[in-house]
């Protein structure tokens, strides 16, 4: 690479980017940046414009020799760039409180990742993403892709799949936030553990093993979910819910955050469904946060990331992402946990698939760390969530109605027939400006068999 780096930032306008500006401010001797430039659209332009003042002047009072631009031009911010990243939002977050409500209203999960409300957000994020990497091949064709843009497993794999694009990396914050969590219960610095996930993006399993090799996960297990154990706060939007000790233990491995949804959906559907009367959906919650962010973003005075950021619910992820540039970059070999290829490192899924996985983290990208085969627990929920992604994507590129509805209907967290249709409507409905695909065929395969 060239002497000094650009950077493009797809969704430059994200209460998020005070945490990036942040992380390649302290990256700064390891990580010349030149330029940085954030992206938005004409939607997001006022908040582009907020953060973006805000951007500068962290940037001048770190005193680097960095410039950030600010556009509504993609091509512009892409062309020559090293390193794009993405955070964007399609429908912004009035999207996600539909893809939260309209489940919900039917008695089922409303969940911008998991449920009908993820896989619609891949519907409308896909073909956005693979649109930006065809634009990638024209004006930046050496570039790396890094990806926090949910859902990241799956946009990662549309870009692999489908754009047949290799340098591109996904990116979580939940597998920092278990890593503190288990670093805390162990009452050990992190850099003296060995953290090994696998599965996929919001559904993974991990074991923990100390610097001699010795396994501790039954003492993380003991010290988040036996009884009388507080269970521990990984991100700030699940709620905070015990799991049922008997089965974590038999599984031997920790859960993601996001297993709740699949182990006790009863009561976090009972919790979705009350937090919704009273307080407002996730997204809803999100939305009013924002608005006091940016609002603290106005302060001239303002020139670092605030506190009150990490209430947002996506700590750690631009810091990550920091991260991984700069373990690409200067071919570090940073182990992190990211969506890669997963290049049979996991028995249990597809050779080309896209997993989340310990990896190492070197110039010519991310090396998945070899797990093997999953018990059958693991195995079974992700094989079904490993099929319903491949539906997702295919029919969020495709356009194809009758692939979606099959895509619903695998999903453990939609009912089968009629309602799964129902809530295919409506949401198809409800997101049209942003579901070109679905809306060109003048026929849908809805008459029941």
């Amino acid at each position: 690479m060239k002497k000094g780096i650009k950077i493009a930032t797809i969704g430059g306008g994200s209460s998020y980017t005070p945490e990036l500006v942040e992380g390649f401010i302290k990256r700064y001797a390891e990580l010349p940046i030149r330029e940085l430039w954030l992206v938005d659209i004409e939607a997001g332009r006022e908040k582009l414009e907020i953060v973006g003042a805000m951007a500068q002047r962290m940037v001048k009072a770190a005193g680097i020799d960095c410039e950030v631009h600010l556009t509504l031009d993609r091509r512009e911010a892409l062309k020559d760039a090293d390193f794009v990243t993405t955070q964007f939002r399609v429908g912004l977050l009035e999207a996600r409180i539909k893809d939260e409500s309209i489940p919900l209203k039917h008695g089922m999960i409303g969940q911008e990742t998991n449920g009908a409300g993820g896989m619609f957000k891949a519907f409308r994020t896909i073909p956005v993403i693979l649109s930006i990497v065809e634009d990638m091949k024209e004006l930046c064709p050496n570039a790396w892709l890094i990806n926090f843009t949910n859902p990241a497993g799956m946009v990662t794999e549309a870009v692999l799949r489908y754009s047949q694009w290799d340098k591109v990396i996904g990116l979580c914050n939940v597998p920092i936030g278990a890593i503190k969590s288990a670093s805390a219960v162990l009452d050990k610095p992190e850099e003296e553990l060995f953290f090994k996930f696998a599965g996929i993006n919001h559904l993974h399993w991990h074991k923990v093993y100390d610097k001699t090799g010795e396994e501790l996960t039954e003492q993380v297990i003991e010290g988040l979910y036996a009884p009388g154990a507080k269970p521990e706060k990984v991100v700030e939007n699940i709620k905070n819910m015990r799991f049922l000790y008997d089965q974590v233990r038999q599984l031997k491995m920790l859960p993601c955050p996001y297993h709740r949804y699949y182990y006790m959906t009863d009561n976090m559907l009972k919790e979705e469904l009350e937090e919704a009367k009273n307080e407002g959906t996730r997204g809803q919650v999100v939305k009013r946060l924002e608005e006091s962010l940016f609002e603290l973003y106005k302060d001239p005075n303002l020139d670092y990331k605030p506190e009150e950021l990490s209430k947002r619910g996506g700590a750690h992820y631009s810091d990550a992402a920091c991260e991984i540039i700069n373990s690409i970059y200067n071919n570090k070999g940073t182990l992190m946990v990211v969506s890669t290829r997963n290049n049979g490192a996991i028995d249990d899924v597809p050779y080309d698939s896209a997993i989340e996985v310990t990896s190492v983290i070197r110039a010519h990208g991310a090396e998945p760390v070899n797990f093997g085969k999953f018990p059958p627990a693991q195995r079974g929920l992700l094989q079904v969530m490993k099929a319903m992604e491949e539906l997702t994507i295919e029919a969020a590129v495709t356009g194809d109605y009758a692939t979606a509805l099959q895509a619903f209907t695998l999903n453990p967290l939609v009912p089968s027939g009629d309602i799964a249709q129902t809530v295919l409507d409506e949401l198809l409905e409800a997101h049209k400006e942003h579901l070109p695909q679905f809306f060109a065929h003048k026929e849908k395969a809805t008459a029941t068999v």
